[in-house]
């Protein structure tokens, strides 16, 4: 009896050691769970064979012999169900449930629902560059480079209209946490994705729960100690609009165990204080970007290409199977971020059908049908004109130049510095055109557009006008229209930014443009 009592204490205090490492979700759905549960029950076995010494060796190999016949039967036949459960919410039962796990909105125009390209909104500045622009700039802080180092997180948000990647700075290592954890560390990087600059925002108060913080100051040992059954997935670093950190993390749940997986919703936690609050999707504050992984989405989006026409037919006839291609970037509008990816067909030809945007925050995402160059393909033909340089493309941006779907990427050097901007035409990835990034965005648009005279992307303004007079000239080879209204203001226009219309209009036609405010506005896009 005493030694039975023995022996459970020792098992409950390896559960709780092991939980305290391990932290799994106490959730039936959650394979952690298991696996933990797994382990213990091996823990468990060893500690009955060994725990009994007043026994023989024989007698105890007897005892566990006979154990491990229930302890095999019980391990198999809990995996066994699983893998039935599993089995039965599988695709192959339910491919309609999985091609209904994000609901895309297909009857959207790319020119209608993406505004013309404001480059003074447009982030230029790419994850890789970000975090070598972040540890220049903790750099210059002498005090706190030998103490911290800047996390490699840079969540892309909108911060009151700017759009910045965030990124914390961590401890650097156990001892350096021990001294420092008194004060918390006071500060995050802000890297200014459109103006290429870097700032350390300093806090007053140090923010003490952290991933590289330890004991119960561990971000996922708190999160877990204070919601012990939710499942988690990945935490992202946002401020809010008064630039106060937050951890976003969202909760998941699964059909099964660890299968079809969804947010449910998210739980935002105050890294200064401690303390959280969860909430459900429709219940996030604005402020947040992030909420669905991209990687989630992708999951997703490709289940919605897949299995449109079944599971078989996603394997053998392969019928409108379509799914998404390898790379995808961020976009910046109305006060949230977007994923964007190109979407292919399942032959995983050079050529895309179309692609997606989807609101990270929630789930909204549009489908558009745009026939052109996959993303590497640009990149490569990017690559392609300077290639004696070496030069590597960033993962296109999508945007909506002249109302066309047009890849705008950078040419880096090996130094990972931007070194010339590129415009690719989706539609026809051999129209494209670099620039030196030293001339600036504006003139690498010029190139684009074939005409001479520079835009200000600083001051564009839609208008919708009545044609009193138009005529043409042709200046250096470049065909330019002049337009005055019924308000006889004046308008210029280059050939290249709607062929197929421009020639074809006639006084008192009424035409919508986007132009820059100067005497002779510079008309960028131009449509009935």
């Amino acid at each position: 009896m005493k030694n039975n009592i023995i022996k459970t204490l020792i098992m409950v205090v390896i559960a709780l050691v092991l939980y305290y490492f391990i932290l799994p979700p106490i959730n039936l759905s959650s394979p952690a769970f298991w696996s933990y549960l797994f382990l213990l029950s091996i823990i468990f076995a060893i500690l009955n064979f060994y725990g009994d010494l007043s026994k023989s060796f024989k007698q105890r190999y007897f005892k566990l012999s006979n154990y491990s016949t229930y302890y095999i039967i019980g391990v198999v036949g809990i995996w066994l169900l699983i893998g039935l459960i599993n089995f039965c919410v599988s695709p192959i039962f339910n491919a309609k449930s999985y091609s209904q796990r994000i609901t895309i909105d297909e009857d959207h125009e790319f020119t209608t629902d993406i505004k013309p390209v404001d480059f003074t909104k447009t982030p230029l500045i790419d994850r890789e560059s970000s975090e070598k622009l972040g540890d220049r700039k903790m750099g210059e802080f002498t005090s706190w480079v030998s103490q911290f180092y800047v996390s490699d997180l840079y969540t892309q948000i909108n911060y009151n209209n700017s759009i910045v990647r965030v990124t914390p700075i961590e401890y650097d290592g156990f001892i350096k946490y021990l001294t420092n954890r008194d004060e918390g560390i006071k500060g995050y990087i802000v890297v200014d994705s459109v103006k290429g600059s870097a700032s350390l925002k300093e806090l007053k108060k140090g923010m003490r729960y952290m991933p590289s913080a330890y004991f119960f100051e561990n971000l996922e040992r708190k999160l877990r100690i204070s919601y012990p059954t939710t499942i988690f997935g990945e935490a992202s670093f946002e401020i809010d609009n008064d630039g106060n950190p937050y951890w976003i993390v969202p909760t998941i749940k699964y059909t099964g165990v660890g299968m079809k997986k969804e947010i449910s919703g998210a739980v935002i936690l105050d890294p200064l204080t401690g303390t959280s609050k969860k909430y459900k999707i429709k219940d996030i504050p604005t402020w947040v970007d992030h909420v669905y992984s991209a990687d989630l989405i992708i999951e997703q989006v490709d289940n919605w290409g897949e299995y449109k026409n079944g599971f078989f037919n996603s394997i053998f006839g392969q019928k409108d199977v379509i799914n998404t291609t390898e790379g995808y970037n961020y976009l910046v509008m109305d006060d949230d971020v977007y994923l964007y990816t190109g979407i292919t067909s399942v032959s995983s030809d050079e050529s895309n059908l179309g692609f997606i945007l989807a609101n990270l925050r929630t789930k909204e995402t549009h489908y558009y049908s745009a026939p052109g160059a996959e993303e590497f393909s640009a990149m490569a033909s990017a690559e392609g004109l300077v290639q004696e340089k070496n030069y590597e493309a960033s993962f296109p941006l999508l945007i909506n130049l002249n109302n066309k779907p047009t890849y705008l990427l950078s040419l880096k050097d090996n130094a990972g510095l931007v070194k010339m901007y590129a415009f690719i035409d989706v539609a026809d990835y051999q129209k494209v055109v670099v620039s030196d990034a030293s001339l600036g965005i504006d003139a690498a648009v010029t190139k684009y557009l074939g005409d001479n005279t520079s835009i200000d992307s600083t001051n564009l303004k839609e208008y919708e006008i009545t044609i009193k007079n138009i005529t043409s000239a042709v200046i250096d080879g470049n065909t330019s229209y002049y337009i005055t209204d019924t308000n006889d203001k004046y308008y210029k226009v280059s050939i290249n930014v709607n062929k197929l219309l421009l020639p074809f209009l006639k006084k008192e036609d009424t035409i919508k443009i986007t132009c820059n405010e100067s005497e002779v506005s510079e008309i960028v896009s131009i449509s009935r």
